[in-house]
């Protein structure tokens, strides 16, 4: 490096002047980018999510009983979490742009495609290529999004992307239940006008991408010159106090595999609530459009409680502390759920299981990055991720078979109350692997205010 440029970014963490246009460049970028990939992750969250409002016709239909559906709900993610590492490590050399793009597009045919579905295996066979196609699509975006913003920024900015998952259950249910009121138009039922009608809009945000994206900022010619080169300096200087540069030194670093088994808790917790959720409120005997408005409720309360924690947790920088107290959240709120069997009481209780297990996804994904970079941050946060996709498939599958086992959904939330018990053990397994641990900004302890 030149002296020159070993100049700026020995100056660019103190120089006011310099901080003032890295913070101008970040604020275009989480302008231009944050929007399309929230909304790219809204489509996504539904078409994972929205095949619970599917079944309400969809299982008769087809003839499906509550395991087989929990089988063809959760199967997407077995080839999800199989293709991962391979999908990031293809955007990390081909570059986010155009990887995300070709994700977005085949991701939105294969959900549309389900809507051709006749019968179980075919059901299952779509489900599984929808995880192929959609493979790497969010921990790509959570590792671009590393590449274009500074740690001291970065829980904000996960935070208002993962905005999408509570959005598009507070917006997805009143959608996809009034979708399913198209029963008949043009011979095609109310579930394959939901599969058609919200899977395509993937297809054009891919396309989008395309000419919006920008691979990293000094690609970026919507940016001065000047903040361009504030923002690669700033980031720069983080990629050099991190470690872990190298995918091998990720996947044998013990902080990774206990932050995977994290994920796949809560994972399981957010997929079997959110999954079952209509077919829950249907066994309290409420109409289908009904149910939509009904289910949109927790994901309201769910989404303000997310950015509210977030901001909480980029303030006092006690990571782990906040992702365990949000875990404790969504195992209060099951319990809740299973110990009152009326309607509200049970749906408050549901409530604090979303916002514990989503709130707890949002600041367990800034965790990572404390000490991976480059190579090793794209395949790590793939890893992590696709060990966390395992609870995907587990969490419906879990909650349809012990349904169809005891005739109640009650074994199901115990199941997963107990599954983020072992979770809250992990975290303060993953605060003793922290301590003392070389990292960019601090994790569990107060955060250091120039990182």
């Amino acid at each position: 490096m030149s002296s020159h440029a070993m100049a700026a970014v020995a100056v660019a963490g103190t120089d006011p002047a310099v901080k003032a246009v890295e913070d101008t460049a970040i604020r275009k970028a989480m302008w231009r980018l944050v929007p399309i990939l929230m909304l790219g992750y809204f489509f996504n969250y539904i078409d994972r999510t929205s095949v619970g409002f599917a079944a309400l016709q969809m299982n008769r239909e087809l003839g499906l009983t509550a395991t087989q559906f929990g089988w063809g709900a959760g199967i997407m993610f077995a080839s999800y979490c199989l293709l991962e590492v391979p999908s990031n490590m293809a955007m990390y050399r081909f570059g986010a742009r155009r990887w995300l793009a070709r994700i977005m597009i085949t991701w939105g045919l294969a959900a549309a495609a389900t809507a051709f579905a006749v019968g179980p295996l075919s059901f299952y066979g779509l489900r599984f290529l929808l995880g192929v196609f959609e493979a790497g699509f969010f921990p790509g975006v959570i590792w671009y999004l590393s590449v274009w913003f500074p740690a001291r920024s970065r829980t904000r900015v996960l935070a208002w992307f993962m905005a999408a998952t509570p959005l598009s259950s507070l917006i997805g249910g009143p959608v996809s239940s009034s979708l399913l009121e198209m029963h008949g138009v043009l011979g095609l039922s109310g579930w394959q006008w939901m599969f058609i009608v919200e899977g395509l809009p993937a297809c054009f945000l891919g396309v989008l991408c395309l000419t919006t994206l920008s691979d990293a900022p000094k690609d970026a010619a919507w940016l001065t010159a000047e903040e361009r080169t504030a923002l690669t300096d700033a980031l720069e200087r983080e990629r050099r106090e991190s470690p872990r540069h190298k995918l091998g030194e990720a996947l044998r670093d013990r902080r990774v595999l206990v932050l995977a088994g994290i994920t796949f808790a809560f994972t399981i917790g957010s997929y079997g609530v959110g999954i079952w959720l209509p077919l829950i409120l249907k066994g309290h005997g409420l109409a289908t459009l009904t149910i939509g408005f009904v289910s949109a409720i927790p994901y309201f309360f769910a989404t303000v409680a997310m950015l509210l924690w977030a901001r909480v947790a980029d303030k006092t920088g006690r990571k782990i502390l906040n992702m365990a107290l949000a875990l404790t959240c969504g195992v209060v709120g099951l319990v809740i759920s299973v110990v009152f069997s009326a309607l509200v009481p049970a749906l408050v209780g549901l409530t604090l299981a979303l916002i514990g297990t989503i709130s707890a996804r949002t600041v367990f994904y800034t965790i990572p990055q404390t000490f991976l970079a480059g190579a090793a941050a794209a395949g790590g946060l793939a890893f992590i991720n696709s060990v966390g996709a395992a609870g995907g498939f587990v969490g419906p599958f879990m909650v349809g078979w012990l349904k169809d086992a005891t005739g109640s959904y009650d074994a199901g939330m115990l199941g997963m109350a107990f599954i983020l018990v072992l979770a809250l053990g992990l975290s303060g397994l993953l605060f003793l692997f922290m301590r003392g641990a070389p990292q960019v900004t601090s994790v569990g302890l107060p955060v250091q205010k120039s990182a």
